[in-house]
């Protein structure tokens, strides 16, 4: 069993970016990486390097002539009209770039490598991971490969045969949906914005059984977070006894995300993340969305503050300071003139209010659901 937690990262992020003007222009898991050194909470011997997923590795789930068409693009730096329409290549929200086979590979090779570092037991960080649209012959949403679902077919690959996967990015989880869509050692929950690409994930979805899907309106707030944490996700994966946890901690949920209409703070994720890293003897977090460097990075620092048990102060220290203000974000108005706070601090004042009858009733709706499938939830 792993004897401390690990954060798995890699320089290629630093650099790479998806182009001028896409939203994933902005630095993520190397300003994470940076604040949690600069706080001092990232040790060498709790620092992983990702390796590079090998094609073989990606076939558990892609097909060969997707990931070879990955490769191809990489080389060329361009694709065929056919490339594009059969694997959507090339397209806006999935653009060529050059390292469009080796960062996903990346964060990728992480994932799994993650699944065989926990053949015993621990906690693991990935903050690269977390692509969960990728499709297995096609990109999507961003994601041209679909690391939760590789990382969760390594779990299984070394001993974990039970996942609770936990989604809690604006965005619904589709890829991970349609791979494990009726497996009934898979319990699958998302917490996503409704009417938001992609627009799956609805109420009466639940993948063959697998999933509990809830989708909430805009404005959703960190009292609502809680609500449903409470009342709904910790109950079920308790009952569920899963040997893996896998959590999906997307940062696309906050006020500040520009793609997205939620209302949370990043103190709703951290909540997210300490209730469920001690209800299995695996666990692993990954990242996802979140698209304003500022409130991504400050909040997958605090996830691994979280997850190593490091104490959040509430200024911080010049050394951290100097990585938040060297942010830009270019081309959004976001970026112009950014609030003190998002360079001073890590954790957001909270965001709570009043608790909806949307949100209590489609969680008493989701309960109900779950515990009349009581005999597929408890292990037996």
């Amino acid at each position: 069993m792993l004897t401390q937690p690990l954060f798995i990262g890699h320089e290629i992020y630093r650099g790479s970016s998806y182009g001028r003007w896409h939203p994933l222009r902005v630095p993520r898991v190397s300003t994470a990486m940076d604040l949690s050194r600069a706080l001092g909470w990232l040790p060498p011997a709790a620092f992983v390097t990702s390796p590079r997923a090998k094609p073989a590795a990606l076939h558990a789930w892609h097909t060969p002539e997707y990931v070879a068409a990955l490769q191809a693009a990489e080389a060329a730096q361009a694709v065929s009209a056919e490339v594009k329409a059969r694997h959507h290549i090339g397209t806006v929200s999935n653009p060529i770039y050059p390292e469009i086979f080796r960062r996903p590979a990346t964060a990728a090779g992480g994932s799994i490598l993650a699944g065989e570092l926990l053949a015993k037991g621990g906690v693991i960080y990935n903050p690269a991971g977390g692509t969960h649209h990728g499709m297995p012959d096609r990109a999507n949403g961003f994601c041209y490969l679909n690391d939760p679902v590789l990382a969760m077919l390594s779990l299984r690959h070394h001993g974990a045969q039970r996942i609770a996967y936990v989604d809690i990015d604006a965005h619904h989880c589709d890829g991970v949906e349609a791979a494990f869509h009726g497996d009934p050692d898979v319990l699958m929950i998302s917490v996503h914005e409704e009417n938001l690409w992609p627009k799956t994930g609805l109420l009466h979805d639940d993948a063959g059984g697998s999933a509990l899907n809830l989708p909430v309106p805009r404005g959703f707030n960190d009292s609502e977070m809680a609500h449903i944490r409470e009342a709904m996700i910790l109950p079920a994966v308790v009952a569920f006894q899963p040997d893996a946890v896998v959590l999906q901690c997307g940062a696309d949920a906050v006020t500040e995300d520009p793609l997205a209409h939620l209302d949370l703070s990043n103190n709703a994720h951290w909540a997210m993340v300490a209730a469920l890293k001690d209800l299995a003897p695996r666990t692993l977090v990954l990242g996802g969305g979140g698209y304003n460097p500022w409130s991504v990075g400050r909040l997958w620092t605090g996830v691994w503050a979280t997850l190593s048990d490091q104490e959040i102060p509430d200024r911080l220290p010049p050394e951290a300071e100097a990585v938040l203000r060297a942010l830009e974000f270019k081309g959004h108005r976001l970026g112009r003139t950014p609030p003190d706070h998002w360079f001073t601090t890590l954790r957001d004042a909270p965001r709570e209010g009043v608790i909806r009858s949307e949100i209590t009733d489609r969680v008493a709706h989701l309960r109900q659901r779950w515990q009349q499938a009581g005999a597929r939830l408890h292990r037996a």
